[in-house]
Formats: C-alpha cells, sequence, structure tokens
C-alpha cells in the first residue's frame, strides 16, 4: 500500500517536470528572440519599434534566426524532459504552432510587414521541432 502512495506522489512530480521542460523550451525561444530583436533594433538594423517591418529581407533574418532559436529551444525541452522526450516535443511543437497562428491572426490586419512572415514563423514550428529532435538524438 506504501508504494501506491509513493507512485501517486511522484505523479504531480513528473507533470510539474514536464510541465518545466517545456516552458524552458519556450522561454528559451522567447528570450533569445526578444533579446536578439532589441538588438537589431539598437544597432539599426531593423527600423523603430513602433514601424512596421516591411523589408522582405528583414523579415527573413528574422525568420532565419528563430529558426535556429526553435530548434535550440526544442532541444532544451528534450534535455530536460524526465522521460519521452518525443512527447514533450510534440506539446512544444503544438504551443509553437498555436502560438504563431494566434500571432498571425492578431499582426496581419495589423498591415506591419508581409503577410507570409508570421505564416511561416507558425509553419515552421513542427520542422524545426523535428530538427531538436534529430540532434537531440545525435547527442545522447
Amino acid at each position: 500500500m506504501s508504494s501506491q502512495v509513493a507512485d501517486v506522489g511522484a505523479i504531480p512530480r513528473k507533470l510539474w517536470r514536464s510541465t518545466g521542460a517545456v516552458f524552458a523550451g519556450i522561454l528559451t525561444v522567447v528570450v533569445l528572440s526578444l533579446v536578439t530583436d532589441e538588438v537589431l533594433h539598437i544597432t539599426h538594423v531593423y527600423p523603430p519599434w513602433e514601424q512596421g517591418m516591411r523589408e522582405p529581407s528583414l523579415n527573413l533574418l528574422a525568420l532565419s534566426y528563430r529558426c535556429v532559436f526553435n530548434v535550440i529551444g526544442g532541444y532544451v525541452t528534450a534535455w530536460l524532459a524526465p522521460r519521452n522526450a518525443v512527447r514533450h516535443l510534440w506539446v512544444f511543437a503544438w504551443i509553437g504552432f498555436g502560438l504563431g497562428v494566434l500571432g498571425a491572426v492578431a499582426t496581419i490586419p495589423m498591415n506591419l510587414g508581409p503577410a507570409w512572415y508570421p505564416i511561416l514563423l507558425a509553419l515552421s514550428a513542427f520542422p524545426c521541432t523535428w530538427l531538436s529532435w534529430k540532434l537531440y538524438r545525435a547527442r545522447t
């Protein structure tokens, strides 16, 4: 009977560790993206925050480093996952996709830049997460 109590107590701890792994991956992507954005705004590579970014090459640059950061975030998620890294990466990918879709729905009508950028950002969640998995598997 005491083993059942121990098992029941382990479920919330594993749930918190799983949630923490996915959250850490997402936080990694957000922090790296915002810091890079800020550096590019300060160095005048990007226009000021209050202006839209309509130059396709700048949007391609942003998409490129965000894809790299998504791969890093997925790797962090897999690395921190208490078990079954693939399941954690699926959750990470679906959350990234969902946030990307919400971002696209919110920003496309605002005409801040080309509509393809937020759409591709949302769609990149799955291939970037797949690359995270490949990198994780190669290194473990």
